[in-house]
């Protein structure tokens, strides 16, 4: 994904903003279209925040720990599991997303066929960035492999990396978004401003991380010389 700009400036322009007289006509009229009390809603946001909390945590108190690979007796036998459980988490935030989508109200104005053809074309694209960033990575490359031991041999910068750092990231967002559009659905697009910012935050913790797993790497490598 592409980086976010922060630092002093920005965070006066933020302060310089005066709420009291900020218009909330915008926030009225979303909450015509979303109910946020809503209890399929609350479960959809639950499940977006859940899953990348979850991985990080367990991935992280792996690598510190090296738990699950003792339990599992194989570091790639432990991977393989927690990819499992990725997975499910996975299948149960879509399955809430839509649930959530499909009990609040659509929106007239994008009940028309240009707007389901580019959700559509969203559905596609996200869909050829995960599955093509899947296939680059492999199945211990997407599923935080490094955070086990298995690390891999060199930074991938073949499509889709040569035009994204964080495909998988992007291409989920996007195949939400193209799925929010195709049901005309508002609370659908809040969802995907939802998940998007869940992966921000995610790619925050993920990336330094990671970058110091492999910054080690050299180093371990000429110990066991």
């Amino acid at each position: 994904m592409n980086s976010v700009a922060s630092g002093p400036d920005c965070c006066r322009g933020l302060g310089n903003i005066n709420y009291k007289k900020a218009d909330l006509s915008v926030m009225t009229w979303l909450l015509h279209y979303v109910d946020p009390s809503d209890p399929s809603f609350v479960v959809a946001i639950l499940t977006i925040a859940f899953g990348p909390f979850f991985w990080n945590v367990v991935a992280r108190w792996e690598y510190r720990t090296r738990r699950l690979s003792s339990v599992f007796r194989s570091p790639y036998l432990a991977c393989y599991s927690l990819g499992a459980v990725i997975l499910l988490l996975n299948v149960l935030r879509s399955h809430c997303f839509t649930q959530a989508m499909l009990s609040q109200p659509k929106m007239e104005g994008l009940e028309n066929p240009t707007t389901y053809c580019l959700g559509l074309a969203l559905l596609g694209v996200g869909t050829i960035f995960v599955l093509s960033s899947f296939f680059a990575l492999g199945f211990t490359g997407t599923f935080l492999g490094d955070y086990f031991g298995i690390l891999m041999e060199a930074r991938v910068t073949t499509f889709p990396f040569s035009i994204v750092d964080n495909p998988m990231y992007c291409g989920s967002t996007a195949n939400y978004l193209g799925w929010a559009l195709m049901h005309a659905s508002p609370t659908g697009l809040l969802l995907t401003v939802v998940v998007a910012f869940v992966y921000m935050v995610a790619i925050q913790y993920e990336e330094p991380f990671t970058a110091e797993i492999y910054r080690q790497k050299p180093a371990k490598s000429h110990r066991r010389r």
